[in-house]
């Protein structure tokens, strides 16, 4: 983790030169702000995995000297298959669709979000893949 923390701090200095550049030579505000989000960004993940890493266990990819298999073992639980992720999908494409178009699409939207939300949060609880 600590080796993620220092990629995404690295990163996030060299984001921040851009944009410091990138300002100064354009003189565009909408690009620079949007390089200065990116370097807000980068820096917020850096320091949490920075500031992470101080607190748990290292882990093989903090060890120069460690092999693939010591990162072998479960890692967690990971949903097997769900069709839920693709009706929320297409329920916010009609919903930013409605932006363009018209909030009329809005209620077709709508419908689609709330079956898919609440399929998604209630999956384990009913069929096949009931959990306890």
């Amino acid at each position: 983790m600590r080796a993620q923390g220092k990629i995404f701090a690295g990163f996030a200095i060299f984001v921040l030169g851009i944009a410091i550049w990138y300002g100064l030579w354009s003189k565009d505000p909408t690009g620079t702000t949007a390089l200065f989000l990116a370097f807000g960004l980068c820096a917020f993940i850096g320091f949490y995995l920075l500031f992470t890493a101080r607190r748990v266990d290292t882990g093989a990819g903090d060890n120069p000297d460690a092999e693939v298999s010591d990162d072998a073992g479960e890692i967690g639980f990971f949903s097997p298959h769900s069709w839920q992720p693709l009706m929320l999908g297409v329920g916010g494409s009609f919903a930013f669709l409605g932006l363009i178009f018209g909030w009329w699409l809005m209620y077709f939207a709508a419908p689609i979000i709330a079956v898919g939300l609440f399929g998604w949060v209630f999956e384990y609880y009913r069929g096949e893949n009931q959990r306890y």
